[in-house]
């Protein structure tokens, strides 16, 4: 997922050598699909002034689009949906872009500025519009299940005894049914992808337009997918980055992080042992590792601070897994908990992702409230440690901590339904244009080029190399020139026979350390680790 207010300068704009120009849809009528046919036209939206200074920096509009809380249901109990939107300041106007930062479970209004960073003020020429999916966010009824989940000191992830087994399934199981005894539990039956699918479409509606570009990054990768299978007739393109594998949703697709993860991880291990002069953690990929190894085993006997065991360690290492932009900062933390003692850092950027105060677990209760029933999960808790287990041998960084992250999924109160059968029916003159780095942890590659596969009008440009996970429009021109191109005309690059990428680019490059250690300052907030 696209972390939030990510800073993405875009740097230098460049042209970028397009081919097989496949032109954008003139509007048609207007057609029904089996889900719009359920739902009543969206009321008007009263647009005012945002809240958030971001949003109102960025002279962004806010409103509330007020949905069914069961579109079978159009005349019954409603939701209420806060959304954002940044107008066109140029022209031609040449649409509307929907966004979706990821998560499941993130809130999205903050993506409506997102426009300025596309290479040649060509976003400038749309209008953008955020949303907060029902549940998360500012929107109503908002689901939490235990403000207090994420504390400190946990027992450590991987299970190295029945009492730890026991306790972290007892915990999983317990934070399931507390979401069953939720305020908001009559969401929990409503928040699968095709109910926010649905709930964009109304959008459509209300703003008066016939056809959309669909933005998803990460788990909006799929919510694209599936909004283009309900509405075909309303997709003017897509652009997806960190792509999801509608195949795998959602079991499989967790696991097939772990080794992922395992990877990008390594890699940044490896950039800080190109600096032992800076960090003073080793030499090299190995010596870091049995630098951080050292720290975990010391952390799990005695926690720093009291507070900071292995756990709140990996989950702060994490955020280098997702973000190369973020190496600094983490390598930071670490070299002031095991050269100085201080685990300041780390405690940052662990409440990074895990925050506290009120609804607090917003953001992971509403993970799983869609995961959960978004597709149909194995009960067997054999099974899930048996996975485990296997994917620990030659992963051990992320597979448990993922486990446990994902176990309440196993006792989720309500049933999960079969996935959505993603197709590109009605879209073989759509643009599809996907985004991808080859190392991606979170979306692994393999699912962009499933995805290509599946849509005969998918372009796939990879960053080659690249561990980052959704990071375009951050300044790597060849990557954003694409974007540029396909929300100008709908160009994209000429399709490459095989299973591979149509366009091939450099990755995010990641950082060089300042040379000046107190010249560094961390970023506003780090991503959120749940944020697939």
């Amino acid at each position: 997922m696209l972390s939030k207010k990510v800073a993405a300068a875009v740097a230098g704009i460049l042209t970028a050598g397009l081919a097989a120009v496949v032109p954008l849809s003139a509007p048609a009528a207007v057609g029904e699909s089996p889900v719009a046919a359920a739902a009543q036209q969206a009321p008007a939206i009263s647009w005012g002034r945002c809240k958030d200074p971001d949003l109102r920096k960025a002279k962004a509009q806010c409103g509330t689009l007020v949905v069914p809380l069961d579109h079978a249901d159009p005349t019954g109990p409603t939701v209420s949906l806060a959304v954002s939107r940044v107008l066109h300041t140029r022209g031609p106007f040449r649409g509307a872009v929907f966004t979706n930062p990821g998560g499941p479970g993130s809130d999205g209004t903050w993506l409506a500025p997102y426009g300025k960073y596309v290479p040649r003020k060509i976003g400038l020429t749309y209008d953008w519009y955020g949303v907060d999916p029902r549940g998360t966010g500012a929107s109503r009824p908002l689901l939490t299940c235990d403000k207090s989940y994420f504390g400190w000191d946990r027992p450590d992830y991987v299970p190295t005894s029945p009492k730890i087994m026991k306790y972290w399934r007892h915990t999983t199981e317990k934070y399931a049914k507390d979401c069953g005894r939720s305020k908001a539990k009559r969401l929990l039956g409503h928040v699968r992808t095709t109910d926010t699918a649905t709930d964009f479409d109304l959008l459509r509606q209300a703003i008066g337009v016939d056809k959309v570009t669909f933005f998803g990054f990460s788990y909006g990768t799929y919510l694209a997918q599936v909004y283009a299978t309900l509405f075909p007739d309303h997709v003017q393109a897509l652009i997806m980055d960190g792509v999801i594998d509608p195949d795998r949703v959602f079991y499989q697709s967790n696991l097939d992080q772990d080794p992922a993860f395992q990877k990008s991880f390594n890699a940044f291990l490896a950039w800080v042992g190109k600096y032992p002069k800076t960090y003073h953690l080793g030499r090299g990929r190995k010596a870091v590792e049995r630098t951080y190894e050292h720290l975990r085993a010391r952390l799990k006997r005695h926690p720093a601070g009291g507070k900071v065991g292995p756990d709140e360690l990996d989950d702060a290492l994490l955020n280098a897994g997702y973000y190369n932009g973020y190496y600094p900062y983490v390598a930071d933390a670490l070299a002031s908990l095991v050269n100085d003692g201080n685990p300041a850092g780390i405690k940052e950027l662990y409440r990074s992702s895990n925050p506290v105060g009120k609804a607090a677990d917003n953001s992971f209760a509403m993970y799983l409230a869609v995961q959960c029933t978004d597709a149909v999960w194995p009960k067997s808790w054999k099974k899930w440690r048996n996975d485990s287990r296997r994917l620990d041998r030659k992963a051990p960084f992320l597979t448990w901590a993922n486990n446990w992250f994902n176990a309440p999924c196993r006792t989720w109160p309500v049933a999960g339904k079969s996935r959505v059968d993603v197709t590109a029916a009605g879209l073989d003159d759509v643009p599809v244009l996907l985004l991808s780095e080859t190392h991606d942890p979170a979306t692994p590659y393999a699912g962009a080029l499933a995805v290509r596969k599946l849509f005969p009008s998918a372009r796939l440009v990879a960053g080659v190399g690249g561990y980052s996970h959704a990071v375009s429009l951050s300044g790597v021109a060849c990557t954003d020139n694409a974007i540029a191109a396909v929300l100008r005309d709908g160009s994209l690059p000429a399709r490459k026979a095989g299973n591979r990428a149509d366009k091939e680019c450099r990755p995010l490059a990641p950082p060089t350390p300042p040379k000046e250690k107190d010249a560094r300052t961390a970023p506003l907030q780090l991503r959120s680790w749940w944020s697939r």
